[in-house]
């Protein structure tokens, strides 16, 4: 099933079979896209969102220099434009990290998805939801944390998200994020990440950089309690996690 990961560990059981045939039925292609090349442009009118099948996605906004800085990140099983259905055009790129593979919903299906179903619209609209809930956790990052806090604090939400899809072992996840991303999601210079990354190495919480292919993961509560992490602005667990969803 395409979109088997929608949602996986935040509404559990809520998404009923009927809701995911009918996904899957509005479903207009399944394609591959490779980064560099933005799967969508600022400003650009779109008649179509997409569902993140495989791979990683980041939104980005360039500076009057054309340095860019990371506003959003896409991992299997988020829709990374989905608020493009109402708003036909996104204030930001979206690129592929890599090659990744994406489902096209055209917006006419979703209207009558959605005109058809209130409920599966709710759900569309908790996801809607969730990534303005990240934004939101984003600007205490980026406006609380010191650069090491910046970046314990994102690395332990790509755990998080890992793990409700089941692609966290517990040691190691595979996102291929270089260290000049991260300096772009967490508001640093690359160099600053260098450092901080070498400060989490000696320190015990990750291991040696494998390449763009993943991070080994040492020390999961260290890292927690330096990027103040409390994930349940995920809506997986903790205080915020949905008690009767959509009933």
């Amino acid at each position: 099933m395409i979109t088997e990961l929608f949602l996986k560990g935040r509404l559990r059981d809520a998404i009923s079979v009927d809701d995911r045939a009918a996904l899957e039925t509005a479903i207009e292609d399944v394609i591959e896209v490779e980064g560099p090349r933005r799967l969508v442009s600022r400003a650009e009118e779109v008649e179509v969102s997409y569902y993140l099948v495989d791979g990683y996605m980041a939104r980005y906004l360039d500076d009057k220099r054309g340095y860019r800085q990371s506003v959003g990140f896409q991992v299997p099983g988020d829709w990374v434009d989905l608020h493009s259905f109402p708003m036909k055009r996104l204030d930001h790129d979206v690129v592929p990290l890599d090659r990744a593979k994406v489902a096209i919903f055209r917006h006419d299906r979703l209207r009558e998805l959605i005109d058809g179903n209130p409920r599966l619209t709710r759900i569309l609209w908790f996801s809607t939801l969730l990534d303005a809930a990240m934004i939101r956790e984003w600007i205490f990052r980026l406006g609380r944390l010191s650069a090491e806090g910046r970046i314990a604090h994102f690395i332990c939400e790509l755990i998080e998200r890992m793990r409700f899809i089941e692609r966290y072992d517990g040691t190691f996840f595979p996102v291929p994020l270089k260290q000049s991303d991260f300096a772009e999601a967490c508001g640093v210079s690359p160099v600053h990440a260098n450092r901080t990354f070498k400060l989490l190495r000696d320190r015990g919480l990750v291991a040696a950089s494998e390449g763009a292919g993943g991070m080994r993961i040492l020390d999961e509560d260290g890292l927690r309690r330096l990027g103040e992490f409390r994930g349940d602005y995920l809506y997986g667990e903790g205080d915020l996690k949905l008690q009767q969803p959509f009933g």
